[in-house]
């Protein structure tokens, strides 16, 4: 069948609106119809990373539709539902079996590799090959094919456009706080970049009625949105001689039980390390630079543990179902961090998210 796609054609480059065939479904695979996707800073990271060799490319990961068919093997997915789409696990290697999908041994092959695993693209164009299979979808396209590993069936009655970041950006930032930190009443937070990733981890720390709850980023506005869920925010741009790490061992009484870095440079990484307790933790979740500064006499002499994670640990079959019930329970109230887009404004979307002008952009066709 023919659809159109956003398309990337070259490292770096801008999308483009082309239509080109999408063949499936396959045995395992589910045809969904794209109602609405969340543009997310990974989308435009790997437009810009992966090698020539992988253009042209349809990306988008966040994406939330409608099933028009499934392959004969698919259980548990039926015509007509909706759904979320998120990453894929193959569900049967030792990690998948713990339970541990995000470290899947097959992870980097069905998520990132722009093709099936006998090689084949889900896209074709003029009849070559477009790579796509992003995360198991590529939705930046009005059809996509996915599968029951990656299809997270909701309500009906569920507006699509506000469901589709649960699939990646804010599972991430919560699953982050509810699956590997776990803080409580006695702990602190403090949350360095507070875009969607970084405000859904305040959003969960906030349910979790962490005590202490701190922002840092170098927007007021996005400082001002964090302060709704009852965080403190720090701009660094403001603190005069007072360094950022300072003023939050200032406010969580000698250094922040727990921190999370969303900005992906390196010299903030090293300022969230330096800003935790003795044994605090902090969680690393930026794409981007190969090595990060760390702060290696602060790290030996006080015990911390500076770590990574995949969408916060998190099992989508569980979390998505799990952060939207705790939305309908009004425990995570994250709808205003959403503005649409019609999907062809995503260029402008991509400005505005960089220009820090929007929190969660989510493009709808």
């Amino acid at each position: 069948m023919k659809t159109t796609v956003a398309i990337v054609n070259s490292p770096g480059a801008a999308f483009t609106f082309e239509e080109v065939e999408l063949e499936g479904p396959r045995a395992d695979e589910v045809l969904v119809r794209i109602v609405a996707t969340g543009l997310c800073h990974t989308d435009v990271t790997m437009g810009s990373m992966l090698p020539a060799e992988m253009f042209p490319n349809v990306f988008g990961h966040e994406g939330a539709g409608v099933v028009e068919a499934v392959g004969p093997d698919v259980t548990g997915i039926a015509v007509g539902d909706h759904v979320v789409l998120s990453f894929r696990s193959c569900r049967s290697c030792a990690k998948c079996q713990e339970g541990l999908v995000g470290y899947c041994d097959s992870s980097l092959m069905i998520n990132y590799m722009g093709m099936r695993m006998d090689g084949s693209t889900t896209y074709t164009r003029d009849g070559a090959p477009v790579f796509g299979s992003f995360f198991g979808q590529s939705s930046f396209s009005r059809h996509a094919i996915a599968y029951a590993d990656n299809c997270v069936v909701v309500d009906k009655e569920l507006d699509l456009t506000l469901a589709a970041p649960y699939g990646c950006g804010f599972q991430t930032g919560a699953g982050t706080v509810l699956n590997v930190l776990k803080p409580g009443p006695a702990d602190s937070l403090v949350v360095y970049g507070v875009g969607a990733v970084g405000l859904a981890a305040i959003a969960a720390a906030a349910a979790q009625g962490v005590g202490t709850i701190v922002a840092v980023d170098l927007l007021d506005s996005r400082l001002a949105e964090a302060a709704l869920f009852g965080a403190i925010g720090v701009n660094p741009s403001a603190l005069g001689e007072q360094s950022a790490p300072e003023r939050v061992k200032e406010l969580t009484g000698g250094g922040a039980t727990y921190g999370i870095d969303t900005t992906a440079v390196s010299a903030v990484v090293k300022q969230a390390q330096q800003s935790l307790g003795i044994r605090g933790t902090l969680v690393a979740l930026g794409l981007g630079p190969d090595e990060y500064a760390i702060d290696a006499i602060d790290l030996l002499q006080s015990g911390k543990r500076v770590m990574g994670s995949i969408e916060g640990d998190s099992d989508p079959q569980e979390m998505v179902p799990r952060l939207l019930a705790m939305r309908a329970a009004g425990t995570f109230d994250v709808d205003g961090l959403i503005r649409t887009y019609p999907f062809e404004q995503i260029n402008e979307a991509v400005a505005d998210v960089h220009a820090g002008t929007v929190v969660k952009a989510v493009l709808t066709w």
